[in-house]
């Protein structure tokens, strides 16, 4: 099951990182089972699920938010055919609350949840697989399903064409009249005794009357030819390949590698050419760029001593700036103090000549 699942990859070896595809397909004909096509898509105007939509991958392009509101709407869907009452989420709802509850929920249904709720806020991946997916459990053991053994059929031998030239045979029907001849030997070896008998008193005859000169035959050589000629395509054995058997896949396998061989061969040339030229061009990069550098050693000499002079004279200028500031504040104290012992000064002027 899933909760094996939860694991760290390092346990679970290489494979783990693909487990998701298949808990999405297990996951996906359950849905069907549950007839999620009427029951949520029709309901919501939604577009049928693909083999791997909620699993995560590099290759695969994905629409978070899509995911999750897809997440969250069958997730509520199980939850209810499951028997447990559960409001659907609306997309201005807070999602770690909603989250939250998902999971509440599965927890009630006995369900492993040993993972952050923020695993499943992104829509995909291998946790949002695993809700879902132990969802589909309960409400498919509410609805009282149980998986049956799968029937397989027959597979029916497939009859071999008959090819309209008589003169060709094949394999088995040779193989058929190979094991069709003993049986018949033998029946006749057995219920005809008797001319067995006479047949071999007649070739005992034979050889006791053989004759004294050499025996020659008296067939044309032209005839003989034209016989053999004409015999020739009945004696024609004709093999069907079965496409089934497995040196056929080795032959093709052999045959792949020696293009993959050929192939990767006339690729290296031309990728080491690649690397050669890429090579020369960097050299040439590098070697424009040490002159560029020379030429313009002296500017840039030139150019870092306007600079440190520049921030010399800043400084000057800003001690200066500084010191006239503070000559201007001490000019507006000293009119300040002027301008109020004015009246004083006229106060005593009219008192002193009054």
């Amino acid at each position: 099951m899933v909760d094996d699942n939860r694991r760290g990859d390092d346990e679970r070896g290489p494979g783990a990182a693909y487990q998701m595809f298949v808990v999405m397909e297990d996951l996906l004909d359950k849905l069907k089972l549950l007839d999620y096509e009427e029951e949520v898509l029709a309901k919501h105007n939604m577009k049928a699920l693909s083999r791997h939509y909620f699993a995560s991958s590099a290759y695969m392009p994905s629409n978070p938010g899509e995911q999750f509101f897809m997440f969250t709407i069958i997730a509520s869907w199980l939850i209810n055919a499951a028997g447990r009452p559960f409001e659907q989420p609306q997309e201005y709802d807070d999602p770690n609350a909603t989250v939250s509850n998902i999971l509440s929920q599965l927890r009630a249904f006995g369900g492993l949840v040993d993972f952050p709720p923020s695993k499943l806020k992104a829509g995909s991946g291998e946790h949002v697989c695993y809700v879902l997916d132990r969802l589909a459990e309960e409400a498919l053991k509410e609805r009282v399903f149980s998986w049956r053994r799968p029937n397989y059929p027959t597979e029916e031998m497939e009859e071999e064409s008959v090819m309209e030239d008589d003169a060709e045979l094949t394999l088995s029907k040779v193989e058929e009249e190979m094991t069709e001849e003993p049986d018949d030997c033998e029946e006749e070896n057995v219920m005809d005794l008797e001319a067995l008998k006479s047949r071999t008193n007649q070739s005992e005859a034979r050889l006791s009357s053989k004759p004294d000169n050499i025996l020659e035959s008296n067939m044309d050589a032209a005839e003989w030819n034209l016989e053999v000629e004409r015999v020739l395509p009945q004696l024609k054995v004709t093999i069907r390949t079965d496409h089934k058997d497995w040196r056929i896949h080795v032959d093709q396998m052999h045959q792949h590698q020696d293009g993959i061989k050929s192939s990767l061969k006339e690729a290296k040339g031309y990728l080491d050419k690649l690397q050669e030229e890429i090579g020369k061009t960097l050299e040439k990069v590098g070697s424009r760029e040490k002159y560029i550098n020379n030429q313009l050693e002296h500017l840039i000499q030139n150019y870092r001593s306007a600079q440190s002079k520049l921030s010399e004279a800043r400084e000057c200028y800003q001690q200066g700036s500084g010191g006239v500031t503070e000559r201007t504040r001490v000019l507006a104290e000293v009119s300040d103090h002027i301008t109020h012992s004015k009246p004083q000064y006229a106060g005593h002027s009219r008192t002193m000549f009054s």
